[in-house]
């Protein structure tokens, strides 16, 4: 899709269609919606007048100008009220509109910049808001279809600035807004993909395209290197499949010094099957996107590479599949992490949280600064947040607090839950240092208190994604299917810490 900032006449754009937006409320027109509206002979005031068009948020209105200015037609886009007009909104009406085109083969339109000028939001959040609406909102994953698409692709889009100085913030804004959406949409691809495609190995391929893209530093290890640094989680996991495990470490250096700003860890099991402690049939097709936290992490460093930030960022992921076979890992083993603890098996469904602690002690090693994991993780986290909002936990307010931000930044809830001494105390074992199951009450809490003891003193969050990141109701840009987050969450908190 071609997204550019232009100039010009309002009256002379030749695209297919002139997107107007304008507020709810708005009762004298003025700029551009004034001027087409002249052209048209008050046809857009006459709407108004008759209350056929209100403004009110995702409101869609499409007339024809029957050549009376370039355009063929003029769409006339409801953002509500101005007061409540914010960024995951603006997102949210990019979206709509596009697939509303989209379903009516309208391929290109232009959208005039100047209702958004009174909005509060600078031209260039406006614009990369606007790309990242667009570029999610038209997202799909048809890869395996045979069938044509029946509808028209939307190819190009214009932004009508005012003025040449809001030209050059708006393509800014386009710049981001493309490397964060198709970021996100990478992580989507990943996710969607069959397991019998995205193995393991598959994995890491698609880790080496990306860092061989932007100059990141990656290390692939093997099953030999990974028994070699003695990752209990991760083997005892895989050792029931017959797809071979990776470890991948992807290093990106945005400054000359050598320490390691920020660890994102992510769990990559390409298919859950629950192991022995078996899944039931229904809907275990679904845990092909057991590897999304690992897909995040991917698709995050890549763009954070792409935006060439100040700062130094590690990504980790461990990939396997959990598989029941003769030779896969049972309740009640005795298994001992890369740090030396030793882990009683309770449930070999509670699998993610193993590879996670070999991770998270490798990046000790590192000396990293702070680190975030991400990971599918428990059905409680799904049960108690649904699918609107990420799990959030970790043993630094401050750094909590920072991506929560940078979760409302994005249009990704970020919400905090507990982490009482009580929980840790679920985990203990009468055999082991650890057992890798508290039970199903406070499941979540139970399980990030696991992770937890192996970060040390290191500040760290760990983000249950569990519900947030499938859905299975379209709602504006998050399609069904994979949504990718918290890719952009991911994105905005290195951002703000590079700017630190």
């Amino acid at each position: 899709m071609n997204i550019q900032a232009v100039t010009g006449d309002i009256k002379e754009v030749r695209r297919r269609a002139l997107v107007l937006p304008f507020f709810e409320g708005q009762d004298k027109l003025a700029g551009d919606l004034n001027a087409v509206d002249q052209q048209l002979g008050g046809t857009i005031s006459k709407l108004l007048e008759e209350k056929e068009i209100k403004g009110k948020f995702k409101e869609i209105t499409s007339i024809f100008s029957l050549g009376k200015i370039k355009a063929e037609k003029i769409v006339l886009l409801g953002l509500g009220k101005e007061t409540e007009l914010t960024q995951d909104k603006v997102r949210m009406l990019a979206a709509d509109l596009c697939k509303a085109l989209r379903s009516r083969n309208t391929g290109e339109m232009t959208i005039a910049m100047s209702a958004f000028k009174v909005s509060g939001i600078n031209p260039k959040q406006i614009a990369q808001t606007l790309v990242e609406g667009i570029i999610l909102g038209n997202y799909t994953f048809k890869k395996y279809l045979t069938k044509s698409a029946e509808y028209r692709e939307i190819t190009d889009i214009d932004l009508l600035a005012i003025t040449t100085a809001d030209k050059a913030e708006i393509e800014a804004g386009i710049q981001k807004g493309r490397i964060v959406a198709e970021a996100a949409n990478l992580a989507r691809d990943m996710s969607n993909e069959p397991a019998n495609y995205l193995t393991p190995a598959a994995i890491a391929g698609i880790a080496l395209n990306i860092a061989s893209k932007n100059n990141i530093e990656i290390k692939i290890l093997e099953k030999e290197e990974i028994q070699e640094l003695k990752m209990g989680g991760l083997l005892g996991v895989s050792q029931g499949s017959q797809q071979l495990p990776r470890f991948i470490i992807m290093n990106y250096k945005g400054k000359t010094s050598n320490e390691i700003d920020i660890a994102l860890i992510g769990k990559g099991i390409t298919f859950d099957s629950g192991g022995i402690s078996l899944k039931p049939s229904e809907n275990m097709g679904e845990m092909k996107g057991d590897m999304a936290g690992g897909a995040s992490v991917i698709a995050a460093i890549g763009a954070i590479a792409q935006l060439k930030l100040k700062i130094n960022v590690t990504a980790i992921i461990p990939a396997t599949e959990n598989m029941p076979s003769g030779t896969a890992m049972r309740p009640g083993d005795v298994i001992t992490i890369m740090n030396g603890k030793t882990v009683e098996i309770i449930s070999t469904d509670a699998e993610g949280r193993l590879t996670l602690a070999d991770a998270l002690s490798y990046a000790q090693t590192l000396k990293v600064k702070r680190m975030v994991d991400i990971a599918t993780l428990t059905g409680s986290c799904h049960i108690a947040l649904g699918d609107f909002c990420t799990g959030t936990f970790g043993n630094n307010q401050e750094f909590v607090n920072q991506i929560i931000a940078a979760g409302t930044e994005a249009g990704e809830c970020m919400w905090q839950l507990p982490m009482n001494e009580e929980y840790r105390e679920l985990n203990k074992s009468d055999v082991a240092d650890l057992k890798n199951s508290g039970g199903r009450y406070g499941g979540a809490s139970s399980a990030a208190w696991f992770i937890r003891e192996f970060a040390g003193d290191i500040p760290w969050i760990h983000l249950d994604i569990a519900g947030t990141s499938t859905t299975d109701k379209e709602r504006g840009y998050l399609i069904k299917g994979n949504t990718g987050v918290p890719v952009r969450t991911l994105i905005n908190l290195v951002i703000k810490l590079a700017e630190a």
